[in-house]
């Protein structure tokens, strides 16, 4: 299942909904029909009907939280030390701009606490912990308008293709001379 944000649910987001299935676990040994749990509980009929076959299998203790699917790589300790190394500049870091990216973000994080994470991963965890993409608003100091400028004029008419010719054309793709 996938939750909003990229994440996981937290600790206290999956007690709720353990208690949920308790609750429906106590109206399963009442006999309750499945259509009036959920309308209750405001949870969907197909959830209470697979609560309902796993309680037959294994009463309330199957409808337990098994817990998160994965421990996170970092602990909040570490993230905590790795905002402090996001505050500082990338440039403090090495790299030539004021500009962080994912695959930098991944690369401090190697440096920092020696763990490996993908660019998803990477975008996951910020996600996770409330960073956003951010897209700056106002253009670059280094910004060089006379080679912007250069580049558009020179470089740009020999990347785009040639457009077509307005004129007298065939009717047919494949029999130019048919007109």
């Amino acid at each position: 299942m996938r939750y909003a944000q990229g994440g996981g649910l937290s600790d206290e987001r999956r007690q709720l909904r353990e208690g949920i299935r308790m609750m429906a676990a106590e109206r399963f040994a009442l006999g309750e029909p499945s259509a009036v749990i959920a309308k209750e509980l405001r949870v969907g009929v197909r959830s209470v009907q697979r609560w309902r076959r796993s309680w037959n299998k294994g009463g309330p203790r199957a409808l337990r939280s098994a817990g998160s699917a994965s421990l996170p790589r970092l602990s909040e300790a570490q993230f905590a030390v790795l905002e402090t190394e996001l505050a500082k500049s990338p440039v403090a870091h090495g790299w030539p701009d004021q500009r962080w990216t994912l695959s930098r973000i991944k690369t401090v994080i190697g440096r920092r606490f020696d763990k490996s994470y993908t660019l998803q991963g990477v975008r996951k965890l910020l996600i996770r912990h409330g960073y956003s993409c951010q897209v700056p608003a106002r253009r670059a100091v280094e910004r060089d308008e006379d080679q912007v400028t250069g580049w558009v004029k020179e470089t740009w008419p020999q990347v785009e293709r040639p457009r077509r010719r307005s004129g007298p054309g065939s009717s047919s793709r494949t029999s130019p001379a048919s007109r």
